[in-house]
């Protein structure tokens, strides 16, 4: 049998999920719904996932990258959001969600709560103590600014700093309002700080971070808590110009010196040049008068001083009298000292008789004759010494010499050619000798038979010369 309902339509699961997905659309096309962001999830594709929800419900949504760039906040888990977008279905985990195509706070009072939370937990950290403030340079060379290129907060700190004192300045371009706006502007106050001192671009000496007045989503992006801690972690001087006097960001507490306008904030960074050059000129006013002052005290002082000192007469009288007493016995002592000088010259004078200059002479004549006497004796001792060697020499000489062994019996054998005959070998049959003898007359000689033959030397020779005769008793020897 069959069952009850055998007559519905068989539908696939795709199918069903497809009429309910157009049934959800068509009746909730367009919403709004007001509730507690939950779970909120950015993954690398962009896009971003969260959940809506209020005490009894949870409602799932997703927003889609072009739609989240566009965001002027950031969705963060517990703010109260009103949501607009529609209702659909996702199949694949047979759920409802809503894709959201905008996206704004509930009030100000949930933006007021989560910027007073997150300012405590940025004070609690240190970020904000007055310790860890700079002190700005009082007249920087090169000024960075980060604003937009486009607004009139540019224009109005270039002019200001044009009619206070000219400076040097870097503009750093950044969205000031919008989702990119917070990670652009850390971005700028970090790549400032990167610059190197002797780089190609100069490193400023103090950065302005401004933008105009607005409402407090608008400033939101200064609220962040990427843009508080790296305005806190700058090395350079920061002034912070975001709003006007009553509009108050993160920011602002993280900075080294808030302004209340970035005009003001133009004020802050450089000193007026009249007002310097009119400080110099007073400071140079004040030094030549002080000067002045000094210089009419000193001569005051110098002429006290020379009413104590005696009169020059006074001090040159006794020097003058004692001069003259000098000059007074100048004259005597001249004379009398040329009288000294007169007589020790005829002294020496009575002495250059010719009789003690012959004595004199005679006396070194006799000296140098006793000189020369000495010294030709001992040159002849030298003489002698060196003849006794010389004989000595002349003696070994005579017995070494050829003549010696000539008169022993001994005569000298000497060749055609003059030169001696060592080995009969050397003379040959036929050639004319000459025969030296002890009392130097030679004899000629002429050479008969070739030269002896040379005797043999060689081991079996010897062995045969040095045989022993038989000694008669039967070759045995003797006992004793």
């Amino acid at each position: 049998m069959s069952a009850h309902g055998d007559n519905l339509v068989e539908l696939t699961v795709s199918e069903l999920s497809g009429q309910v997905k157009r049934l959800v659309e068509d009746s909730f096309g367009r919403v709004r719904v007001r509730g507690e962001l939950g779970r909120v999830s950015r993954p690398a594709s962009g896009h971003v996932y969260f959940d809506v929800k209020d005490d009894k419900a949870v409602l799932s949504g997703v927003m889609w990258k072009g739609t989240a760039q566009k965001l002027t906040m950031q969705p963060e888990q517990g703010l109260e959001v009103i949501v607009t977008g529609k209702l659909t279905t996702f199949a694949g985990q047979s759920r409802y969600q809503m894709v959201v195509e905008a996206m704004e706070p509930a009030g100000e009072g949930a933006l007021m709560a989560l910027l007073e939370a997150r300012k405590k937990q940025l004070a609690a950290e240190g970020l904000f103590d007055e310790a860890g403030k700079q002190a700005l340079p009082y007249l920087p060379e090169t000024i960075g600014v980060i604003t937009s290129p486009s607004g009139a907060v540019i224009r109005d700190i270039l002019h200001r700093l044009d009619d206070r004192f000219p400076r040097h300045v870097l503009v750093w371009p950044v969205r000031v309002q919008g989702e990119t706006c917070a990670e652009e502007v850390a971005k700028a106050i970090a790549g400032f700080n990167a610059l190197e001192k002797d780089g190609p671009i100069a490193r400023p000496d103090v950065l302005i971070v401004a933008r105009g007045g607005g409402s407090l989503e608008d400033l939101w992006g200064f609220n962040e808590e990427i843009v508080a801690r790296t305005a806190a972690q700058s090395d350079i001087p920061l002034i912070s110009a975001v709003g006007h006097e009553t509009d108050t960001t993160l920011i602002d507490y993280a900075a080294d010196r808030r302004a209340p306008t970035p005009t003001a904030a133009a004020e802050m960074a450089v000193p007026v040049r009249a007002d310097l050059a009119a400080q110099v000129n007073d400071f140079e006013t004040r030094l030549l008068r002080a000067e002045t002052r000094r210089l009419e005290q000193a001569r005051n002082h110098l002429d006290g001083l020379a009413r104590g000192l005696p009169k020059l007469e006074d001090m040159l009288a006794l020097p003058a009298q004692r001069l003259d007493a000098v000059a007074q016995r100048l004259g005597g002592g001249l004379q009398a000292n040329i009288a000294k000088q007169a007589a020790r010259l005829a002294q020496s004078a009575a002495r250059l008789t010719p009789a003690a200059l012959k004595t004199r002479l005679r006396f070194l004549n006799e000296r140098v004759q006793a000189l020369m006497a000495r010294g030709e004796r001992q040159m002849q001792t030298v003489l002698q010494r060196h003849q006794s060697g010389l004989d000595a020499l002349s003696r070994q000489l005579r017995l070494l010499s050829h003549e010696s062994v000539l008169e022993r019996g001994f005569a000298l054998v000497l060749d055609e050619a003059g030169r001696p005959l060592r080995d009969a070998a050397q003379a040959k049959t036929g050639s004319l000798l000459e025969i030296r003898l002890a009392d130097e007359q030679n004899v000629a000689a002429r050479v008969e038979a070739g030269g002896a033959p040379k005797k043999d030397t060689s081991p079996e020779k010897k062995a045969a010369k040095t045989k022993p005769k038989p000694s008669g008793d039967g070759g045995q020897g003797q006992l004793l």
